[in-house]
C-alpha cells in the first residue's frame, strides 16, 4: 500500500520521475513493488524472485530517464521486471542446484497461503512446479498475459516480438501448463477472450 497519498497517474509520475523527481520514483515503484515481485516469482521461482525484483526495481531507478512514454509505464516495467527474471534465472543456471526442495521453502509457501485454506496452498505449489517445467518463453508470455494481465500489444512490447509470435507462445505455453497439471483440454483464457 502507498505510503504517500499522491493521486496522480502513472504516466504524470514517471514524467516527474524523469526529470530528476526522487519522491515520484519512489511513488511508482511503491505503487507497482507487488506486480513486479508477481511477475518475477512466476518467472523464476520464489527462491530467487526477491533478487529478481531487487534487480528490476534498481534498473527501474537507475534508467527511468530512458522511459520515453511511447507505451504504457506498466508495460516498460514489465519489460524490465522480465528481462531481470530472465537474467537470474540464467545466473541460476550457472548455480550448483539441489537434491532435494528444501523443506523450509514449502512450509512457507502453504503459510504464505493468502486464503489460509491447505488445498489452495498445494495448488499454488503445483502450479508453481508446473509453470517452472514450461520453456522460458512459453512460461513468460503465459505469466504476462494470465497473471499481469497485460493484453497482446503490451506483451509484444515487452517482450520485443510481434503479436503473432505472443499469441503462439500463450496457446503454446497454456497447453504444455495443462498437460503439466493433469488437464488434456485446452485451458480457456483467465481473463475472458483471447482476441484482446
Amino acid at each position: 500500500m502507498e505510503s504517500r497519498s499522491d493521486r496522480r497517474d502513472d504516466a504524470t509520475l514517471a514524467r516527474a520521475a524523469r526529470a530528476g523527481d526522487r519522491s515520484a520514483l519512489e511513488v511508482l515503484l511503491e505503487r507497482h513493488v507487488d506486480r513486479i515481485h508477481t511477475v518475477c516469482r512466476r518467472i523464476c521461482g520464489p527462491d530467487d524472485a526477491f533478487d529478481a525484483t531487487q534487480d528490476a526495481l534498481i534498473s527501474i531507478s537507475r534508467s527511468i530517464d530512458r522511459f520515453d512514454g511511447q507505451c504504457a509505464f506498466t508495460t516498460w516495467m514489465h519489460r524490465v521486471a522480465t528481462n531481470a527474471a530472465l537474467d537470474e534465472l540464467r545466473r541460476r543456471k550457472r548455480r550448483p542446484h539441489p537434491v532435494a526442495p528444501d523443506p523450509d521453502s514449502v512450509i512457507a509457501l502453504i503459510s504464505s497461503s493468502r486464503a489460509g485454506d491447505p488445498d489452495r496452498a498445494v495448488d499454488r505449489i503445483d502450479l508453481d512446479a508446473a509453470l517452472a517445467r514450461l520453456p522460458d518463453e512459453f512460461r513468460v508470455a503465459v505469466l504476462l498475459r494470465d497473471v499481469a494481465d497485460l493484453d497482446y500489444a503490451e506483451i509484444s512490447a515487452a517482450l520485443e516480438i510481434p503479436i503473432g509470435t505472443v499469441r503462439s507462445r500463450i496457446s503454446r505455453g497454456r497447453a504444455a501448463l495443462a498437460r503439466e497439471l493433469g488437464n488434456q483440454d485446452r485451458p480457456t483464457d483467465v481473463q475472458g477472450s483471447d482476441h484482446a
